[in-house]
């Protein structure tokens, strides 16, 4: 079997409501879905998932190899970048191509991807995710009371602008939760790194008079490793981060610092990355928890890794177009036995889209960030 060629696809994802954290709010909630897929000569294409804007820069590393060699072709395509590096874009699309191989080398097995990575279970355990700082508190209860239906008993929060506010919406799901029967709910506060060091600690230090915070996510910029590790070192909540790293050799500092006490990775940076993350983690005695959309396929990779905590949940729906072999219920997402990532398109339902960044949104860094006096 060979690579024989790729296109590229994007449909949209409307949540119905507005999308938002501590740096901006996309207002009419609907975000572009990019899909690319691989071909081969033996009739098998690959779905890749997430931005993908260098593809005639990492492709030619791909192009007429054998698409099982998964991991192989994943190094390959980093050595095809190495002189200007792999962050950013690059790796975003090192990551939708690996995702793509991965869905085809299950495909050619016939089995769930799940399964081929080695995976007992097909069940992994979730949180809700509503990226809601912009929801009102009807809006907010609304959602969570939706997830409580399907059995989750965690949900993060979006937050770090005003600590009361805080306060009073994680309350809020808190006692939504319970009254759906969850005996102790677990919160966690994602502030998307908008916070200096001082004000983290400062700010959650307040939250935990009165609230018991399972995790903060990204307090403060995601490559200050001294930084992260003052902030775990002065509240009771683990520091959660991760998701924005691109590369083992980004986490090794943090570790190295005691900077990170779950340890995350970014669905859009593709599997592979994900299962050496959660090695290296796994390595240092952390758990590993997988960030990202729906859908999400390191839902995949994360019920084959020992140290998983638990999977984000954004969503229940999925894009138009896009149809997901899986299932929540009690708060887990169960994975279906379709064969490879598990994912079908259906291009005549899709609504393709070029909506691009607009200055606005939870991708643009407020200048203030970590310098208001609140």
């Amino acid at each position: 079997m060979r690579i024989t060629g790729y296109r590229t696809l994007t449909t949209v994802h409307e949540r119905g409501r507005p999308l938002g954290d501590a740096n901006g709010v996309i207002a009419d909630g609907v975000t572009v879905t990019p899909i690319v897929l691989v071909d081969t000569d033996a009739g098998i294409t690959g779905v890749g998932l997430g931005p993908h804007p260098e593809l005639d820069r990492v492709f030619p590393a791909i192009e007429g190899e054998d698409p099982r060699a998964v991991t192989a072709l994943y190094d390959r395509m980093l050595d095809r970048v190495f002189k200007a590096g792999h962050g950013g874009a690059v790796f975003g699309t090192i990551g939708a191509l690996d995702t793509a191989l991965w869905d085809i080398k299950a495909k050619a097995a016939g089995e769930p991807l799940w399964r081929l990575l080695g995976a007992r279970s097909p069940r992994v355990p979730a949180y809700a995710s509503g990226i809601d700082i912009a929801l009102s508190d009807e809006e907010l209860g609304t959602l969570h009371k939706r997830y409580a239906e399907h059995g989750l008993t965690a949900a993060k929060l979006k937050g770090g602008l005003d600590v009361e506010r805080d306060r009073a919406r994680l309350e809020l799901v808190r006692d939504v939760l319970a009254d759906a029967g969850v005996r102790r709910p677990a919160l966690m506060l994602d502030a998307n790194e908008t916070w200096s060091r001082k004000q983290a600690v400062r700010h959650v230090a307040e939250l935990e008079r009165t609230l018991d915070l399972t995790w903060v996510e990204e307090p403060v910029r995601r490559w200050d490793a001294e930084g992260l590790a003052a902030v775990s070192r002065g509240i009771r909540a683990s520091v959660a981060t991760g998701e924005n790293l691109t590369g083992l050799e980004q986490y090794r500092p943090l570790l190295a610092a005691g900077g990170v006490d779950v340890v995350q990775a970014g669905a859009v940076w593709g599997i592979t990355h994900f299962l050496r993350v959660a090695v290296l983690a796994h390595a240092h005695d952390l758990p590993v928890s997988p960030v990202g959309g729906t859908p999400n396929p390191l839902v995949h990779a994360a019920a084959a890794v020992p140290n998983l905590i638990a999977c984000e949940l954004q969503d229940l729906d999925d894009p138009l177009g896009v149809h997901t072999d899986l299932q929540v219920c009690d708060g887990a997402i169960v994975l279906g036995e379709r064969a490879g990532i598990g994912v079908e398109l259906d291009e005549a339902a899709m609504v393709p889209s070029t909506r691009a960044a607009d200055g606005a949104g939870p991708h643009v860094r407020p200048p203030d960030a970590g310098r208001r006096l609140g």
